[in-house]
C-alpha cells in the first residue's frame, strides 16, 4: 500500500492561499479631492504610492520574464497537470509515494554531445521532505543494468538516449518503485556560472583532484597541494565532471552530489541580487516539467528549505551490487532489486512501506 501522509502535502505546500472579497475603489478621475495646495502630504503620497507601484511593476514584469524563460516541456501533453497532483499519469499506482516529499529527477547532460538527446551522465533524485524538514540527493549510478521499458535491458543512462526525460523517469520508477514528481534537465554548464555567482565555493580535495582540475578545468587559477579549496565555477564544474582519478564513477557521483550540497549551503549566504543573477543566467539551461507557478510556490519558500538538513544516499549500495561485462558493456548489476527498492524508500521516506 501507499505511505499516508498525516499531513496534507499539497495544502501546506501547494494552494494559493487567496481570499476573495468585495473591495471599494476610489474612482481618482472624479476630481472630489483636488486641492493639493491644502493637502500637500496628498502629493507626497501621491508620488511614494506611484513610484512603488512602477518598482514593484518593473519588478514583477523581470521576475516574470525570468520564470518563462525556463524551457517547459510536460512529457505528456497535458498542460493541466499540476504539481500538487499526486495521482498523475506520470508514475503507476504501485509506486510510493507520500503527499509530503516531492521528489524531483535531475539530468546532467552535456552539450557537448552529438546524439540526439546527449548524455545524461548526471542521474540523480532530488527530494524535498516536508515531513522531516530534509533535502535528500540520492545517485542512481548510470550503469545500473535495468529493465527500459519498451526495450531491451540496458545501462540505466541509455534510457534517456532512447527516450530522453519520459523515457528515463518511467525506467526509474519501473525499476526501483519511487514516484517522480517533477524532473529538471540541465546542462553541466549551468554549475559553473551559478559558482562564479555566489563567488566561488570551499572543497575538500585530494592532491589527485588538484592535479584533475590544474590539468583539465581550463581555469586560469591553479591550485596546490591538498585540503580546503576555494573553486571558480570551471573548477566546480569539472570537479562534478572528474571520474579519472581515486574510484572512477563511484567517487565522481559522491564528488556531484557534495558539489551541489556546498552550492546549496553556500546559497543561504546570497543575496537577492546574486539569487536573482543565478536565476536569469541558469533557466534557458533548464528544461523542466515545473510550471512557472509551481516555480514561484518553490521559490516563496526558498529561503526555509535552504536550511533544511541535507542528506546523501547512491545505489547501488556496496553491499549490493556485483561488476559484470554484458554484450561486451561494463555494467553494475544490483544482486537483489527488492532490497534496492527497500533501500531507496527507507532513505527517502524514512519508513520502509511495503505497496
Amino acid at each position: 500500500m501507499k505511505k499516508t501522509p498525516d499531513n496534507n502535502y499539497n495544502d501546506n505546500f501547494h494552494h494559493d492561499n487567496y481570499t476573495s472579497e468585495k473591495r471599494e475603489y476610489v474612482d481618482i478621475s472624479s476630481g472630489q479631492v483636488t486641492n493639493t495646495k491644502k493637502f500637500p502630504w496628498l502629493k507626497i503620497i501621491s508620488i511614494l504610492f506611484f513610484s512603488l507601484i512602477g518598482t514593484l511593476g518593473g519588478a514583477m514584469i523581470y521576475a516574470y520574464s525570468t520564470l518563462i524563460s525556463f524551457n517547459y516541456d510536460d512529457l505528456s501533453g497535458d498542460t493541466s497537470s499540476d504539481i500538487s497532483s499526486n495521482s498523475s499519469e506520470n508514475y503507476s499506482e504501485s509506486n510510493i509515494n507520500d503527499s509530503m516529499v516531492l521528489n524531483v529527477l535531475l539530468l546532467g547532460t552535456d552539450t557537448r554531445s552529438t546524439t540526439d538527446n546527449g548524455r545524461s551522465d548526471t542521474i540523480m533524485l532530488a527530494s524535498l521532505d516536508l515531513r522531516h524538514k530534509k533535502i535528500k540527493l540520492t545517485s542512481l549510478m548510470r550503469d545500473i543494468w535495468v529493465t527500459i521499458p519498451k526495450h531491451q535491458k540496458d545501462r540505466l543512462n541509455a534510457a534517456y538516449s532512447y527516450g530522453g526525460p519520459k523515457l528515463a523517469i518511467e525506467t526509474i520508477q519501473q525499476n526501483f518503485g519511487v514516484a517522480i514528481d517533477r524532473y529538471a534537465s540541465v546542462d553541466f554548464e549551468s554549475f559553473a556560472k551559478i559558482v562564479d555567482h555566489l563567488g566561488g565555493i570551499d572543497m575538500e580535495l585530494t592532491s589527485q583532484e588538484v592535479a584533475y582540475l590544474n590539468t583539465h578545468s581550463g581555469s586560469p587559477n591553479k591550485l596546490r597541494g591538498s585540503g580546503v579549496k576555494h573553486l571558480d565555477g570551471l573548477q566546480a564544474l569539472n570537479h562534478a565532471r572528474n571520474r579519472d582519478s581515486l574510484g572512477s564513477d563511484y567517487d565522481r557521483t559522491q564528488r556531484q552530489r557534495n558539489v551541489i550540497e556546498t552550492i546549496l549551503n553556500k546559497m543561504k549566504e546570497a543575496n537577492l541580487s546574486q539569487i536573482t543573477k543565478i536565476i536569469s543566467d541558469v533557466a534557458p539551461m533548464i528544461t523542466t516539467n515545473f510550471k512557472p507557478s509551481e516555480i514561484t510556490k518553490l521559490a516563496t519558500n526558498s529561503l526555509t528549505y535552504l536550511n533544511f538538513e541535507v542528506e546523501q544516499f547512491r545505489l547501488p549500495t556496496n553491499d549490493n551490487v556485483k561488476n559484470a561485462t554484458i554484450d561486451q558493456k561494463m555494467v553494475l548489476v544490483i544482486n537483489d532489486m527488492e532490497k534496492a527498492k527497500k533501500d531507496l524508500s527507507k532513505f527517502i521516506y524514512e519508513e520502509y512501506s511495503t505497496k
